[in-house]
């Protein structure tokens, strides 16, 4: 029974594993909707090789600082367990890999190609592995802190606050010290649409996203015997939550209804297990208003040119997420209890704080020594051309 218990455990995981995995093509499908026509080539590169360097650096290091775990032995001991903690590896890579995906959306269409690699392996290595074994591993002693001062310990069941408000609070400093793309901006006041280029490929992204998110949320139990469907009919309550939002507040523009489900799947994660499916309506409907009238506040007004809004998806939209855990997990609001909203404000805040200082420091310093940002002329023929030297239809170039 031992040995089949282990068995469908690590199938359990790997296919959470593959299910995440998948959301990767996501994020390619989104960004390659979002940008114009001229960086979608770009796109599809930057979130494979991404996601590569991600699993060489995760391994050889990420995994060891989150979770003290070292893979620096013979293959009969990594066998162990059916090689259970392989595969756990393996769906928590799908995580940490997910940092550098979102934040390459808020810095597409001018970003140099290398420099973002160099920022992916630092961060996937060190600065998110680092906040990962606080509030997953107990590291520091953190988590015992936060119980000793509210009562519980900081509560974020499939990564709202560590996954998400990581990658959101990382890319915003990434998104200021690039600027915004040529003409996006002019002088006398006058903003450039830049309208997205395929509503389709855009609405491919979002749907992908949206059915690994189950594999993101639900296999975060990580064994087969703590699966629960509380998990999956909140995820699928946030994601209905969220797009009605986004519909409303959003006026209907079809780029808001594809991203509102994402807003409250992002949201839901951290408290997805303790919640009342009713509880997680609101919290995505909330979450898809946040995202809608933040995007169109950081680029109308405060001129904050985060392509695909990867700062109020992610940043805002997970923080709120942890902090909504403390309210709507409570039993006063038909949850499951356990969690306290003190010690939900607390590990946000670490969160957001951790994740401002990384990325500052790290595009800061590539800034300085080998510089974000395409040239003038690289970004106007795109990202394509400039960097991969092809077009996403080349074919239609050559009969012109």
């Amino acid at each position: 029974m031992e040995a089949l218990k282990q068995g469908a455990d690590t199938l359990f995981i790997l296919l959470g594993a593959v299910m995440v995995l998948a959301m990767h093509a996501g994020f390619a499908f989104l960004e390659l909707g979002t940008v114009r026509r001229k960086n979608q080539v770009n796109a599809l590169v930057k979130i494979l090789v991404d996601f590569s360097v991600s699993t060489v650096v995760y391994f050889l290091l990420g995994y060891s600082v989150a979770y003290g775990t070292s893979f620096f032995v013979g293959a009969e001991q990594l066998a162990a367990r059916n090689g259970y903690e392989l595969v756990k590896f393996f769906f928590l890579l799908t995580f940490a890999a997910a940092i550098p995906a979102i934040i390459s959306g808020g810095i597409a269409e001018r970003a140099k190609f290398w420099p973002q690699l160099i920022a992916t392996a630092v961060i996937v290595g060190l600065i998110y592995p680092f906040f990962e074994g606080i509030a997953w591993n107990g590291h520091l002693g953190v988590q015992s802190w936060i119980k000793a001062a509210t009562g519980a310990e900081f509560h974020d069941f499939a990564g709202s606050v560590v996954v998400h408000a990581l990658g959101g609070w990382i890319a915003l400093p990434a998104v200021i010290l690039l600027g915004a793309r040529s003409n996006r901006y002019r002088k006398d006041g006058a903003i450039s649409a830049h309208p997205p280029s395929s509503i389709p490929f855009l609405a491919l992204g979002a749907w992908v996203l949206t059915v690994g998110w189950f594999g993101f949320n639900v296999m975060s139990a990580q064994t087969l015997d703590k699966i629960s469907g509380l998990v999956a009919v909140n995820s699928l309550m946030a994601m209905v939550g969220g797009t009605l939002a986004a519909l409303m507040a959003g006026k209907n523009d079809p780029g808001f209804v594809h991203n509102g489900p994402l807003a409250g799947l992002v949201a839901v994660c951290a408290g997805s297990d303790l919640m009342h499916p009713l509880g997680a309506l609101v919290v995505g409907a909330v979450a898809g208003g946040i995202f809608v009238f933040m995007f169109t506040l950081t680029q109308n007004k405060w001129k904050i040119d985060d392509v695909l809004g990867v700062w109020p998806l992610h940043g805002l939209c997970g923080t709120w997420g942890g902090v909504a855990a403390g309210i709507f997990g409570s039993k006063a609001l038909g949850g499951l209890g356990g969690v306290v909203l003190g010690a939900q404000l607390i590990g946000t805040s670490l969160g957001v704080i951790w994740a401002l200082m990384g990325g500052l420091l790290i595009y800061s310093l590539l800034k300085a020594s080998m510089g974000l940002r395409l040239s003038q002329e690289e970004e106007y023929d795109g990202a394509d051309l400039s960097i991969h030297k092809i077009s996403s239809s080349p074919e239609r170039e050559a009969n012109w």
